[in-house]
């Protein structure tokens, strides 16, 4: 599928898309105002296709130094009254942690997806 189609197909009623697409356009159609990530495989095609439409989109994207950071933006933003979209691969995570835990206890006022995405 092409790039602006995820961002701008809405008549049909299904859409044929891979895992990172789905993830994207989930992200769009549920309203997503803030999307940060650190590239790497197998999430960097999220991070791609967010570079690409995200101005269309109305939406703040950031390629963060690292998952920590990628995740403190999110959390910020979803602390804020946003939603807000963050993925790394499945070790980010563990760079993320402790900003992860702090984010659990604490809460957010707008929603907020953690997305940790592992090769199979």
């Amino acid at each position: 599928m092409k790039v602006k189609e995820i961002l701008t197909e809405k008549e049909r009623g299904k859409l044929f898309l891979l895992g990172n697409e789905a993830a994207v356009r989930g992200a769009l159609e549920g309203g997503v105002s803030v999307v940060s990530t650190y590239p790497g495989t197998p999430s960097s095609e999220i991070g791609d296709t967010f570079y690409k439409i995200a101005r269309d989109a109305g939406v703040y994207f950031e390629f963060s130094s690292n998952e920590k950071v990628a995740l403190e933006v999110s959390a910020a933003a979803a602390s804020a009254g946003l939603r807000s979209f963050v993925f790394m691969k499945h070790v980010g995570l563990n760079v993320a942690a402790d900003s992860f835990m702090s984010t659990v206890y604490t809460g957010v006022q707008g929603g907020m997806i953690v997305l940790s995405a592992d090769d199979p």
